[in-house]
């Protein structure tokens, strides 16, 4: 589905969670990423391109798994980039998990449920911020995602009734009944009403927790796609979201966005730290497929890293 209405969410002066790019001297609370304004003259990621590249990288990196996990019910939420089954707990645990390391963040969500008790939506919401603040202080920006986290508590209790927000994936509120089920577009459009949820937190929720066809672009898949010539030139990366949600094939959006942020970690050959040289498989990829010279690679490397340091 389309992806009509992205929210920031953040009031101008709080500074953004989720690396949001509209923040600024006049910040923009909503914006709208249709689609239809995506550039349609821009055809990459042609299917094939996204189908040689997630072939590339799923050679390169065996230990990631491009195929997607059914939602652990014993996992951590921010360990597993929101993929357990509870919505509200994903979408807790995606919070936790941004702007820190894997590490940080999951510590982060192992001391909030030593403190609060597992999923006890209630007691958090309840907490004195300050409460709030020292059991998730590890995992960094802890002062930002407290009021965040307990900001959406408080709009999802008094929008539904009820600490839950598993009407999304198609349970009736309050029982295990089927619900009709919400479209990607809807899921989407009521997880970024909530303040403090942009698109990136939204759309993880959607691939690890809903099983739906998303297209998330953190630092690592904005850097790569800038590399690769995926986005146009000027893109941000609620842009660059928009489009990669348009342009990728459904059925290879989990195992591309899961072996992008993998080789982003672990490439230093497509990293700036070095002046864009060293051995990386997407950068002979450009050079074989697309005739990019070695003295073009590294100018190439040095402004996507640029790019997605912005």
């Amino acid at each position: 589905m389309a992806m009509k209405l992205i929210r920031c969410g953040m009031r101008h002066g709080q500074g953004c969670v989720n690396s949001c790019a509209v923040c600024g001297a006049e910040h923009q609370s909503v914006i709208v990423a249709r689609r239809g304004r995506c550039r349609q003259d821009y055809a990459r990621p042609t299917p094939d391109e996204a189908a040689q590249v997630h072939a590339l990288l799923a050679a390169a990196h065996p230990q990631i798994a491009p195929a997607r996990p059914t939602p652990d019910a014993d996992g951590n939420a921010a360990q597993t980039c929101g993929g357990v089954p509870n919505v509200l707990e994903s979408l807790i645990g995606t919070i936790l998990s941004q702007n820190t390391s894997g590490h940080n963040s999951t510590a982060a969500k192992r001391s909030l449920d030593a403190r609060f008790g597992r999923n006890n939506f209630e007691a958090i919401a309840a907490a004195p911020a300050a409460d709030v603040v020292a059991a998730i202080k590890m995992g960094g920006l802890a002062n930002k995602k407290a009021v965040v986290i307990q900001n959406v508590l408080r709009a999802v209790r008094a929008k539904h009734g009820a600490y839950s927000l598993q009407h999304l994936a198609g349970v009736a509120e309050g029982s295990t009944a089927t619900a009709e089920p919400f479209s990607d577009e809807e899921a989407m459009r009521e997880l970024v009403s909530y303040d403090g949820v942009g698109p990136k937190t939204a759309s993880c929720v959607l691939l690890f927790c809903l099983g739906r066809s998303s297209f998330p672009v953190d630092t690592h898949v904005f850097r790569l796609s800038k590399l690769l010539g995926w986005v146009p030139s000027r893109a941000d990366r609620i842009t660059a979201q928009a489009h990669l949600d348009l342009k990728i094939p459904d059925d290879l959006k989990y195992g591309l966005h899961v072996l992008m942020v993998g080789h982003g970690r672990r490439c230093k050959g497509c990293k700036g730290g070095n002046g864009g040289k060293g051995e990386c498989i997407l950068k002979k990829w450009l050079k074989e497929r697309r005739g990019v010279k070695d003295e073009e690679l590294e100018t190439l490397v040095l402004k996507a890293e640029e790019d997605a340091a912005a």
